[in-house]
């Protein structure tokens, strides 16, 4: 080491023991040095071969193998000797070494640490950690891979044979059918990959079956930043969220796998390259999403595991606020060492639609994937008594067919006023109602606040109307949010979203006009009526593809200031809305589909 460096990590050092520690973060720090991606040797007498751009690493062979396993080695150990230079022990945590893709560190230390490491020789950047948030029956058919894809691959039964997916998200649920591998052809080894299957803690069981390759969970980050609950977030790579068993059954779930909901089916699902392996890296956790220390972290892991594809439903929370330009910071230089180690990412645009500039996905060097909506829709129908046919949304069965039924309005039959605060009009809570009133009647529900911005949901309508004995349930929307949208959600009672306001107006009017009421406006007696059709069966529109009322736009942004980057984003539009596909028992991203 040159009289100068020592000198001015002794500086350091002593500045380092002067200052007044704050509250610890984390921090991802880059040093000076190639990754292993792109070394080419030459440094303290180390020597490797180099990688040439756009190849990927083959790590089976031996040489190679040995060359990495020493360099890795090496990048750590020097990670080790910086920060036991400028620390005394025990005032930091190293949470991870990141050797394969970009040169650097996550460390849990004082923001006067960071400060400190900022100015030591051979420290290129010091960033504060920040958190990232996780961004199909007829979809093959609409995407023409029966007919076209599948059959140039050996059929749906071949398609993505020997391809290894890797899925930075929030786990997987390994017994969900999609993913299970009874019934089918046995899945052989595969020498190219050497990801490794975590163990259950509860179970004793591996992750692992042939179909799911690896398995991995990464929550230091988490971990130091106090987020993390073991009990619901599972510290293993059991998927406690249920986003990254969809994402993980759309793009790879076994063909022909029943989706029943309710005592109904649906059709058969299947994930978009059948035979494709499954390598899963959790990073992203139930409550808080995740953070780009323990992401990064997974990234470098799963290249190095060998994945083919890496597959990114995850995005920041916002541009980062410390680099000129979007993609300037560790995350996006991970992805760049990604895509030279020949690996193809795909990463989520973003929900932040439809506004312009809502974009999360900034790499030039990627593959940011808009959302479509595909050309299948499920709509229903609420025909009233005097004969108006109020369209609504509605994934349901109908009422008995030729049929009319009492329509009963939730504000109308409150057991006790007092309990007005629970906002009783939503239908979430079935002891604030009349039983006896409300018993083979059709429940009217009012569209709340709550549904946006608190723990409302269809399901828990449904829940209440069946716990009443209601023939069915209707959701009148009198006002709606601009950009908010109502997906159908499937209920095993008849049920339908008005989501139209003027429609809501029309059957608020007919109800008003039929319901006599006394001189202090308590119901004499309920005379509307009403009937829900059936919405089970999808209708084809040749509308799609189009752009999601939800899916991020461009154009990418340069900054935190959000001034426009000369670059077009995002590069690709793929069905996104209304996707049949996997959940998990433990999931609750979606509270209209907890349990199921």
């Amino acid at each position: 080491m040159r009289l100068v460096e020592f000198w001015c990590i002794f500086i350091i050092i002593i500045l380092a023991n002067i200052l007044e520690p704050g509250k610890a973060e984390v921090y991802i720090v880059t040093v000076e040095g190639e990754p292993i991606i792109s070394y080419t040797g030459g440094i303290d007498g180390f020597e490797a071969t180099a990688v040439e751009s756009d190849e990927k690493i083959d790590t089976t062979r031996t040489s190679c193998s040995e060359l990495v396993t020493s360099y890795a080695r090496h990048l750590e150990k020097r990670h080790d000797m910086l920060l036991e230079m400028l620390f005394d022990a025990g005032t930091y945590t190293k949470l991870y070494s990141y050797r394969h893709l970009i040169n650097g560190f996550a460390v849990h230390l004082s923001p006067e640490q960071a400060e400190t490491l900022r100015h030591a020789p051979g420290v290129k950047s010091v960033v504060r950690d920040w958190k990232v948030k996780r961004l199909t029956t007829h979809t093959p058919q609409f995407l023409g891979l029966p007919t076209g894809v599948w059959p140039t691959g050996g059929g749906y039964d071949r398609a993505g044979e020997n391809i290894v997916i890797g899925f930075v998200d929030s786990g997987i649920y390994p017994h969900h059918p999609s993913f299970v591998t009874y019934n089918t052809e046995p899945y052989g080894p595969l020498p190219t990959y050497r990801g490794k299957c975590e163990v259950d803690p509860e179970t004793k069981r591996s992750f692992c079956n042939g179909k799911i390759i690896g398995a991995q969970h990464f929550a230091q980050a988490a971990i130091a930043a106090g987020a993390f609950n073991p009990i619901v977030d599972f510290a293993s790579p059991l998927d406690g969220d249920g986003h990254g068993s969809h994402t993980a059954s759309i793009a790879a779930g076994r063909n022909g796998i029943p989706v029943r909901m309710h005592g109904h089916e649906f059709g058969k699902a299947s994930g978009m390259a059948p035979r494709a392996r499954i390598a899963v890296y959790k990073a992203l956790y139930r409550l808080f999403g995740g953070f780009i220390a323990d992401v990064v972290a997974a990234i470098d892991q799963a290249v190095h595991d060998g994945v083919d594809i890496l597959s990114l439903s995850v995005g920041p929370n916002s541009p980062p606020a410390t680099t000129k330009t979007t993609y300037l910071n560790p995350f996006d230089a991970t992805l760049l060492g990604a895509v030279k180690a020949g690996v193809f990412v795909a990463q989520a645009a973003g929900n932040g639609g439809p506004f312009p500039k809502t974009l999360v996905s900034y790499s030039p060097w990627i593959a940011s994937v808009a959302a479509a909506i595909d050309d299948r829709r499920y709509k229903n129908h609420l025909t009233l008594g005097d004969g108006k046919i109020l369209a609504g949304i509605g994934l349901s069965p109908s009422t008995h067919f030729n049929q009319s039924y009492t329509l009963v309005a939730a504000n109308d039959v409150v057991l006790d006023s007092s309990v007005m605060k629970y906002n009783p009009t939503d239908c979430q809570r079935p002891e604030l109602l009349n039983k006896n009133l409300i018993k083979g009647n059709i429940l009217l529900c009012g569209y709340s606040f709550n549904f946006v911005v608190g723990s409302a949901s269809i399901k828990k309508v449904s829940e209440t109307a069946k716990s009443l004995g209601a023939a069915g349930f209707v959701l009148c929307v009198e006002t709606v949010s601009p950009g908010a949208k109502f997906d159908p959600v499937p209920v095993g009672i008849p049920g339908i979203v008005i989501a139209d306001v003027s429609k809501s107006k029309e059957l608020i009017d007919y109800y008003k006009i039929s319901t006599p009421r006394d001189w202090t406006g308590r119901v004499k007696s309920f005379k509307g009526t009403g009937k829900i059709g059936d919405g089970l069966m999808p209708i084809l529109h040749k509308s799609a593809p189009q752009v999601a009322l939800f899916s991020a736009r461009g154009p990418n942004i340069k900054d935190f200031n959000f001034q426009e980057a000369d670059l077009l984003k995002p590069d690709i539009l793929a069905p996104g809305s209304l996707i049949w596909g996997a959940w998990s028992l433990n999931g609750t991203d979606e509270p209209n589909y907890i349990g199921k």
